[in-house]
């Protein structure tokens, strides 16, 4: 049923690599208007159309005669790839590096029927169409050709994963460290709403009813209108430093990435989300089209 040794199966899957990234490369490009590097590594390979392409051929070759059948199973095995690798890549890096929530009927944003029903006709693009000329030209190589092809492109391929691997993980640790830090902002700034709150007016007159209380309580004739100065001027002091810390802090989520990183990732996977870190990701999203 398959005439095909490893080494040809590898060259496949190199092959559709490279012809998926031309194909995504293309239609992200036109749709945005703008030159895209589509995909996940560095070089022009996307490895989920590579991974596609092997689920299609390992499903419906054996239906090669009957056109509806090669049409379904290639559809759902692809279906089934993208959305494992789909889980998978989310559950690891924390961003979703496309997203199919504003399709309709769609699961979960990782697959939607429109690309179901695009891979089923890929699918039969592949098995009755561009497979044959593809599978001729490997096979037309020699064997010491073919065999130092692919272990140039699989050298090349592993060190680019490794770097964009590398990357992606480096880019989940700065998320975190930036939610973090959007976080004690927001505490920062609830405390500094309460001390502005305690300095105006309003709030002297609080202070001014608790001291009243407290003089009640403690059977004392008045609080010493030196400690509620000093109350006062420390929380002055509290608040300059909280504001001056809150512009560090601000800082330091601007200085977290560069703008190749950030072209790396919003640049090559417009539609990327990160549900886990939503607030700064967008934030991110935006200084990188600011830029």
């Amino acid at each position: 049923m398959y005439t095909y040794n490893i080494m040809q199966w590898l060259m496949f899957f190199y092959t559709y690599c490279f012809f998926g990234w031309c194909f995504e490369s293309a239609y992200v490009s036109l749709k945005n208007r703008r030159l895209v590097n589509r995909g996940f590594l560095n070089g022009p390979f996307l490895p989920l159309y590579g991974f596609g392409a092997i689920s299609v051929l390992f499903a419906a070759l054996p239906f090669r005669e009957n056109t509806v059948w090669v049409y379904v199973v290639g559809a759902l095995a692809a279906t089934a790839l993208e959305y494992v690798t789909g889980v998978v890549m989310e559950a690891v890096f924390k961003v979703r590096y496309w997203d199919y929530s504003n399709q309709k009927f769609n699961f979960q944003g990782h697959i939607c029927l429109s690309s179901t029903i695009a891979w089923g006709f890929l699918s039969l693009a592949m098995v009755f169409g561009f497979h044959k000329p593809v599978e001729g030209l490997i096979f037309g190589l020699k064997s010491n050709t073919l065999n130092l092809i692919v272990l140039v492109v699989s050298v090349i391929m592993a060190a680019d994963c490794a770097v964009s691997f590398k990357a992606a993980f480096e880019f989940r640790e700065i998320l975190g460290r930036l939610q973090n830090l959007r976080d004690e902002l927001r505490l920062m700034q609830k405390r500094l709403e309460v001390i502005e709150a305690v300095l105006n007016e309003e709030g002297k007159q609080r202070l001014e009813r608790l001291g009243q209380v407290i003089e009640e309580r403690r059977e004392q004739k008045e609080l010493k209108r030196e400690e509620r100065k000093e109350q006062i001027e420390q929380l002055k002091e509290e608040f300059t430093r909280l504001k001056e810390k809150q512009l560090i802090y601000k800082d330091r989520i601007k200085s977290h990435m560069s703008v190749r990183e950030l072209n790396i990732l919003f640049g090559r996977n417009p539609s990327a989300i990160s549900r886990k870190y939503s607030e700064i990701f967008e934030e991110l999203r935006e200084r990188f089209k600011e830029k």
